[in-house]
């Protein structure tokens, strides 16, 4: 990983989920041209299934309307079968797949209504 946290939390870009005081999740988005970009969400494994995650995306999708973005991007890696399956039961398209950093990525949108 070569992201620079403080930087990114010192730019607005991080938003964090806490429960029972304990960090357990975080978001890291940022306007991308037309779209906001989301380009991470983590959650602590023992937390996994609780809906945080679901939670984190639906602020990064409200923050977009509510800066005057109307879609919401991200990718993913091919190999990260859950997220492929979930991002379109949240409403994200597939919108291309291609090999980028040595990686092979999978693009997703999504249009927001304010």
């Amino acid at each position: 990983m070569m992201a620079d946290f403080m930087q990114q939390v010192s730019e607005g870009a991080v938003s964090v989920a806490i429960k029972s005081d304990k960090l357990v999740g975080y978001a890291v988005f940022y306007p991308d041209e037309n779209c906001m970009h989301l380009e991470n969400v983590a959650v602590l494994p023992s937390y996994t299934g609780l809906g945080i995650g679901k939670q984190l995306i639906q602020y990064v999708e409200d923050q977009a309307v509510a800066r005057g973005y109307n879609c919401v991007e991200l990718y993913t890696n091919e190999l990260m079968y859950e997220n492929l399956a979930m991002y379109p039961k949240l409403g994200y398209i597939e919108t291309e797949r291609k090999t980028q950093s040595g990686f092979n990525r999978v693009f997703f949108a999504k249009q927001c209504i304010s």
